[in-house]
């Protein structure tokens, strides 16, 4: 599974697709990248309704896999090294969303089942991250 992003996208849409293939995923874009295993401070996240060509480094568009074998980690930096987005994927809880900060090695099918088993069983895998200053 791909997702085609192109320079008149906003980042919704982005979103939106995303969101359809992994109901239990979202992904945020933020205004600077994050290293592996960390997570991302809410100030620095951009609203939906942002134009991609607004946003990104590197202007170019194209595809991006999202294939449910393809780890966070894989995909998060795709992301920013293919279309210069800097994004976070977080996974669904009972009690909200979490980054994905300590699981970025599971896959994206394994963080959607992960999320769906949290809300049927009522358990979390992952404490949620607190947001940096």
């Amino acid at each position: 599974m791909e997702i085609y992003i192109s320079e008149e996208d906003v980042l919704r849409n982005i979103q939106n697709k995303f969101h359809e293939v992994y109901p239990y995923l979202k992904l945020e874009c933020y205004l600077c990248p994050h290293e592996q295993g960390e997570g991302t401070a809410n100030n620095k996240k951009l609203s939906g309704d942002t134009p991609i060509e607004e946003i990104r480094l590197i202007h170019s568009f194209g595809w991006i896999d999202i294939s449910e074998h393809r780890t966070v980690a894989e995909v998060e930096r795709d992301f920013y090294r293919d279309m210069g987005l800097a994004i976070q994927i977080f996974r669904r809880s009972r009690t909200g969303w979490l980054q994905t900060t300590r699981t970025d090695n599971l896959s994206l099918g394994e963080q959607n089942l992960i999320g769906r088993e949290s809300l049927i069983a009522g358990t979390e895998k992952e404490a949620p991250v607190q947001p940096a200053d």
